[in-house]
This record gives structure tokens, sequence and C-alpha cells, in this order.
């Protein structure tokens, strides 16, 4: 069921529901997008309208982080489950080795994406895995990484490079590629590979994986965590107000 969130659709899923649609979507053999919307995301879609065009018409967006789920449930309207680009990752990869869906791991660096592939080659030995490229390339480069990705024939993409612009290359080159199900799964490459770490289960229940990851990513994440993320509290004292006093 899709609902709205400070004014944002969400697909008010649990994880084992979302995984039961990602199957749907592998079997209608058309191209389909999944986005995981978080505070960072709906921060950028307030001030980018073509981030927020292309976040808005994907085909399955779930919800990532805990305080969208307490905001959810301030609204009236309590978000089943957060999960992430991992946690769909971890659900969807035995399956596929189990019914034969192919897997393309795109993005992160070369030492990283070679480290992810091995991994799931050796964890589970009957996966198909299509193929794979590093994160890094240049505009002249683009069409050549989206016709080897639809030579693969992949049923699943998944995707490791920065927001937006993951999601820009996701939805200009969706049916050209021809993928399934496409997703991008944030840091997750960088997890299994070992580069980073994730959170411990009580501080991703408490609300605290971003302390965590600003521990080990501070350069990068400072200024999402510290500047960027007190504009989110505005957003929900303002939609509380209108809830509330109306």
């Amino acid at each position: 069921m899709r609902i709205k969130i400070l004014s944002w659709p969400v697909d008010n899923l649990s994880l084992e529901e979302a995984l039961q649609k990602t199957e749907e979507f592998i079997r209608s053999r058309k191209p389909h997008q999944h986005v995981a919307i978080n505070v960072d995301k709906i921060i950028k879609m307030r001030r980018d309208p073509q981030f927020r065009k292309t976040v808005t018409s994907c085909d399955l967006i779930t919800v990532d982080g805990q305080p969208l789920i307490w905001v959810s449930k301030l609204l009236g309207q309590p978000i089943k489950e957060r999960f992430g680009g991992l946690d769909i990752m971890n659900g969807l990869i035995p399956r596929a080795a189990d019914k034969g869906y192919r897997i393309y791991f795109l993005g992160a660096k070369d030492e990283v994406i070679k480290k992810v592939v091995e991994y799931y080659k050796l964890k589970f030995s009957s996966l198909k895995i299509a193929g794979w490229h590093n994160g890094y390339w240049g505009t002249k480069e683009e069409e050549k990484i989206v016709s080897e990705i639809k030579n693969a024939k992949p049923h699943i993409l998944f995707v490791a490079i920065s927001s937006p612009k993951k999601e820009a290359f996701l939805q200009k080159y969706l049916g050209k590629m021809n993928v399934p199900f496409v997703m991008g799964v944030g840091g997750a490459f960088d997890i299994i590979a070992g580069v980073t770490k994730r959170a411990p289960k009580w501080m991703q229940r408490c609300s605290l994986e971003w302390l965590f990851r600003l521990h080990q990513e501070p350069r990068r994440l400072w200024k999402r965590y510290l500047v960027e993320d007190p504009i989110f509290v505005l957003m929900v004292a303002k939609e509380l107000a209108k809830k509330w006093i109306g």
C-alpha cells in the first residue's frame, strides 16, 4: 500500500513483502526501479525538483531510516518496517541463487567490487553473476557500460554510486538496460568488502546509526548529519503543526 510521509510517497511494506514485490518485477521481465528514502534524500528532494521527480517515479519506494519510522507514527501512518539496500540485497541474493536470477554489480572501487563478487561466489556457489563494473567512469564511457549491462542480461542490478548521480543514471537508462529490477544499495559494497562496518543492531534501533557512520567517515558525512539534517526537524515540526493545530 502506498501512503505519504511528509508529502512523499512510500510503499508501506515489510521487508518480506518488498522481496515478494521484487520477484513479481523479475517475473514480469519489464524494467522496474527501487529507491529507499531517508532523511538525506528527503532534504535533496526538497531542494532539487529533478531529483524529486526521479525518486517519486520509482516503482518501489521504501523507508531506510529510523527517524522516518518515528515520524510516520507521529503522523498516524506507521510504517511497518525500515530496511535499506543491504537488507534487500541480503534477502534477494539467496533467492537468486536458488531460482537462477542473474546478478550484475555496479559501483565502488575496483578492489571493493571484486571482493564483493568473490564474497558472494564463495557464499552461494550456484549464484549466477552476470557481470560487474566499478563506479568510476567518464561521460564517454557511459553508453558502453549500459550496453555491457544490457548484453549481460541480468535479472537484478545492484548499484553502489552516490546520490543523486545513481538515481539519475538509473532513470536515464532504465529502459535501455532492460533489467527487470534495479536498485541503489548505498554503502553496501563497502560493508561487504570490509571497508566499513554497519552499526550494531542496538544503535540502528535507537536511531544512532548516523553517529556510527559519522565516526567512520567524518569528512564525507559531517555536513549531511550536522548541517542538513536539522532542516528535517523543522519540516517535521511544520507537518505536526498542521495536523494538531489545523
